[in-house]
């Protein structure tokens, strides 16, 4: 045989990895426990006992982070993007209109989706890095007889929290709008109770709050949503893959959808194992402390963030890069010389640290901010260092002096 292409020169990863590994501190993937890489590194067979333990452990703890009784929890094998589809092409049927909240990038893709799949899309914009209002949402529910809303409870495009969303999702309900809620970067971070909020779809990412792995999301839909718009569907949805009725012959009937992403799923059951240890109050307590702290370093140091705190996310921080400074010159002086990575934005001239899972640790911070602030600097930045460590260091103290003894 004659080879047409010939075998390509690879260079090994061991030499295109860096030798010291990044501490991931931007807006996702984040950094991993150990008991998630490690449960990462298993195959076992995709159907069988084994892997239906492991399921029915996924969903028991899966309705326990999204606050929900409902037995359609399930995985999809792909991005948080991919479960946001699967939410959006069981839910929008052609021709259903949808008001599609948008703070930002994210949410704007919420309605991208909406249009793919032949529903009607209303954008309802949020500008000024705002986020959106009960009485806002309920006036443009009150022009149109709308099927469902879209929107993210945290944008992390711009750092843009919609605080309100148990308010606007109940009245939505109310219109009798079905509620598709993006929880990527704050589902385990922050309050989110999909049934006393009365949400029909929450979608996430492993690889934020839950501090998994990229590429093996989770969702849940409501009963009410399932019965109305899923089991008694008189067509087929557009995407086979994420066809919800085809995957809950695996996620619920212990039967073949397709190859699921083993290890993926294992890494995941891990990552909610130490959520459900951790208990969710102390976890909120724990992400609100740190990305408080951290957000009185950042100010202390001289900077300005982004978004005003009645519209902020804590999951990801926004920080307004000052004119004179190049972002991608911080960025990479800290990759380069501190080995700690942080995010730019989409078209904004921001700099973004997350607080999400094993991010908000104390020392992640001060390893964190003391990059941030050297590499400003060295960048050209003129800030006040010590003055910004100093800060995080009594926010955290203050924090830790109230919190009683574990």
């Amino acid at each position: 045989m004659v080879e047409a292409i010939r075998v390509p020169e690879i260079v090994p990863l061991e030499h295109i990895l860096p030798d010291e590994p990044l501490l991931m501190m931007g807006a996702g993937p984040v950094p991993i426990p150990p008991a998630v890489a490690a449960a990462n590194s298993i195959v076992i067979n995709h159907l069988g006992d084994t892997m239906n333990q492991v399921i029915a452990q996924v969903k028991e703890m899966g309705r326990y982070v999204f606050q929900t009784s409902s037995s359609h929890v399930m995985g999809v094998g792909g991005p948080g993007s991919a479960a946001m589809e699967m939410a959006i092409a069981n839910l929008v049927h052609p021709g259903d209109r949808v008001l599609c909240i948008c703070n930002g990038y994210f949410s704007k893709r919420m309605a991208e989706m909406v249009s793919r799949v032949r529903g009607e899309p209303t954008l309802l914009h949020i500008d000024n890095n705002e986020s959106a209002s009960v009485e806002l949402v309920q006036r443009e529910l009150a022009k149109g007889n709308y099927a469902a809303i879209t929107l993210v409870q945290g944008e992390t495009s711009n750092t843009v929290c919609n605080h309100s969303l148990g308010g606007i999702a109940r009245m939505a309900h109310a219109h009798g709008c079905l509620v598709i809620v993006d929880a990527v970067c704050t589902l385990s971070t922050m309050a989110l109770d999909m049934d006393a909020w009365q949400v029909d779809a929450v979608i996430t990412g492993g690889q934020k709050g839950l501090s998994s792995i990229p590429g093996v999301s989770l969702l849940a839909f409501s009963e009410h949503a399932w019965a109305k718009k899923i089991a008694t569907r008189s067509h087929q949805p557009y995407h086979w893959c994420l066809d919800a009725q085809l995957a809950d012959q695996f996620w619920n009937q212990k039967s073949y959808h397709y190859t699921a992403p083993v290890s993926g799923i294992l890494a995941l059951h891990e990552a909610l194992r130490l959520v459900c240890a951790e208990t969710l109050p102390r976890r909120f307590a724990r992400h609100q402390q740190c990305s408080e702290a951290l957000q009185a370093g950042i100010e202390a140091l001289g900077l300005e963030l982004l978004v005003p705190k009645q519209h902020r996310l804590n999951s990801v921080i926004g920080i307004v890069t000052p004119d004179h400074v190049s972002s991608d010159v911080v960025r990479a002086h800290m990759s380069r010389v501190h080995k700690v990575e942080i995010s730019g934005a989409f078209g904004l001239n921001i700099l973004r640290i997350g607080q999400m899972g094993e991010q908000s640790r104390a020392h992640n911070l001060f390893r964190t901010l003391h990059a941030f602030g050297s590499s400003m600097q060295a960048g050209g930045a003129s800030l006040d260092l010590p003055a910004g460590m100093a800060e995080l260091e009594r926010s955290l103290s203050r924090h830790a002096i109230a919190q009683p003894a574990s």
